[in-house]
């Protein structure tokens, strides 16, 4: 596994120096990025960026569970979630 996370700050430092632009606009696009895929994820639509991920809504179906430290049963409600995919380029990158 990696040894070091990248933080959003360090990442948008990367951007701005590699893409010449200042870090408020970096920070400001990552932002933009984030909330649309948030938008869009809540809504049920699939986002795809070809080659590198995709996003998409999940649905868990209602079960039911075990309390672990009584193992009573209880009722698990639906729920919702998030997957992510890497895509070709990403899996690669990571070779």
């Amino acid at each position: 596994m990696a040894d070091k996370t990248v933080n959003k700050t360090e990442l948008v430092a990367a951007i701005a120096t590699e893409t010449g632009q200042s870090q408020a606009v970096v920070g400001s696009v990552l932002d933009a990025l984030f909330s649309e895929l948030a938008s869009n994820v809540a809504k049920g639509t699939k986002v795809t960026i070809p080659g590198w991920l995709s996003v998409e809504q999940t649905a868990r179906a209602a079960r039911t569970g075990r309390n672990p430290q009584t193992g009573e049963a209880i009722q698990i409600a639906a729920s919702k979630g998030v997957k992510i995919s890497a895509g070709s380029k990403l899996k690669a990158a990571a070779k």
